[in-house]
């Protein structure tokens, strides 16, 4: 089935817009554009030329209309959501998978951390619009497209619980990488959850009490620290999730999750995928010849993160060992 004659067909919810205690969503037209840029937002940016978002009007609809339209339409398949503690492969993955026709691939929409952290639902009616939102993100706008694949942002990890809630049956994969070497990253150029304020410290866990007393300089090593704990915390109790860690290699995490998902592609399809990872994440006319990171020497406290970057080694060989036996 496909959404031929549907009113909404490229249309997709980009904004949540709140305004005097009232709720509507923005709607921004596709067009032909396919999600296959790094980071979404970059989509609907180049959305934005086009006629139909370039008028004075814009197309907007209550909840309760975004919610109903999302029932009407035909959506491919969720296959997983991707979590991650930023500049493990994440990207690069997403990008991979957006090299095949049968992926939709939506990687870190600004709309389903709007929704996530707004304070204007209560937590069914959450859940509600967060699942109408991914559906409607995941609508079949061409015949080869068959899985959904989505990527939070990093601090959606420490909402895990409510969107297992959500997709109780969902294959969930969480990405990470050694504490250094994403502190040496960022040290490079920041994410915003790396620069106290940028976010509400309340987002990751960070108690007012917490944020007094820590330097700007060990602030991302807090973050990253809350990180892990949750990864430990979700992957010791749910049973259906998968954990990598981007010195596996990125094929081999490819390959893994690939299996993972339960979906089905032509050789030709994962060769093309496994190509795309000998290039840039974000630049893919450009060859990856691994992270350079500089020499200097990062004034921070890494005992704690180091400690549970070992334990989420030691869980992951544990479920690897009893998987095989």
């Amino acid at each position: 089935m496909e959404n031929v004659e549907h009113p909404l067909l490229n249309w997709i919810p980009n904004k949540l817009v709140e305004t005097d205690g009232n709720i509507y969503f923005e709607w921004i037209y596709l067009g032909d554009k396919r999600y296959v840029d790094p980071f979404f937002d970059e989509t609907l940016m180049k959305c934005k030329v086009h006629y139909n978002n370039s008028t004075r009007y814009k197309v907007v609809s209550s909840v309760e209309n975004l919610i109903d339209w999302s029932a009407e339409l035909v959506c491919v398949e969720l296959k997983s959501l991707l979590f991650h503690v930023s500049r493990c492969g994440s990207t690069m993955m997403t990008q991979s998978l957006a090299i095949s026709l049968q992926n939709i691939v939506v990687s870190e929409a600004p709309i389903i951390d709007q929704i996530i952290r707004s304070d204007f639902f209560d937590l069914d009616k959450k859940r509600e619009v967060i699942k109408s939102v991914i559906a409607l993100l995941g609508q079949k706008r061409f015949s080869e497209e068959k899985n959904l694949i989505v990527k939070l942002d990093s601090w959606h990890i420490f909402q895990i619980d409510q969107l297992r809630s959500i997709f109780p049956e969902l294959p969930f994969v969480l990405l990470y990488r050694n504490p250094i070497e994403v502190l040496q990253s960022h040290a490079k150029l920041k994410g915003m959850h790396m620069v106290p304020n940028l976010l509400p410290a309340s987002v990751f866990g960070i108690s007012d009490e917490e944020i007094e007393v820590i330097s700007f300089q060990q602030y991302g090593v807090v973050v990253l620290e809350k990180y892990f704990q949750a990864y430990l915390d979700f992957y010791g109790t749910d049973k259906n999730v998968v954990m990598y860690n981007y010195e596996e290699g990125m094929k081999s995490i490819l390959e893994r999750f690939l299996s993972f998902i339960d979906a089905d592609y032509f050789v030709e399809e994962v060769d093309q995928m496994c190509e795309r990872l000998t290039r840039h994440s974000k630049k893919g006319d450009v060859t990856f010849k691994g992270d350079s990171f500089t020499d200097d020497v990062l004034v921070i406290d890494l005992t704690k993160g180091n400690s549970l970057y070992e334990k989420l080694n030691s869980s992951m060989a544990k479920s690897l060992v009893t998987n095989i036996t």
